[in-house]
């Protein structure tokens, strides 16, 4: 794919390109297509193994494109002590979604996050870009409602 193959050209041959390419990609889909593997295994002259290696290590990296809205729950000790895996169960179940899904509508994805730096007012959660402490599935709702409204506008 020529798309591809000009997104990862540039770095080639520099120290941490791989991983530079593949953020550029993701960028650019929103997620690193199928191909990214051949491709990028192609120009770097590596296996696709290698880079799928890469891929697979480093959680930002998604195969799948996620929805509008990216919710991250905080999966770690400290917000788990502070009621998190109600709060993840709850928002689960408030979305008919499990971690790591995206709704069939494609406006939502919800996946685990291990800190956000939130954890004396846990359990702790992202929405898109805004950090929301002592969340729960009610704070959850508003903070995914006035993202759309902000969007919309």
């Amino acid at each position: 794919m020529n798309t591809l193959a000009s997104i990862i050209e540039p770095f080639l041959g520099s120290t941490g390109g791989l991983i530079s390419a593949l953020r550029a990609v993701q960028a650019e889909f929103g997620y690193l297509p199928e191909e990214t593997e051949a491709v990028a295994g192609d120009l770097f002259n590596i296996t696709r193994a290698e880079v799928k290696g890469v891929i697979s290590f480093y959680h930002d990296f998604t195969r799948a494109p996620k929805g509008e809205t990216v919710v991250r729950l905080c999966a770690a000790e400290a917000c788990q002590a502070a009621g998190g895996r109600q709060f993840i169960a709850n928002v689960e179940r408030k979305y008919a979604l499990k971690m790591g899904e995206t709704s069939a509508s494609k406006d939502l994805t919800i996946e685990p996050v291990y800190c956000l730096g939130l954890c004396s007012t846990g359990p702790a959660a992202m929405v898109g870009d805004r950090l929301v402490g002592m969340a729960d599935a009610a704070k959850i709702e508003k903070t995914i409602e006035r993202a759309k409204r902000e969007r919309a506008s």
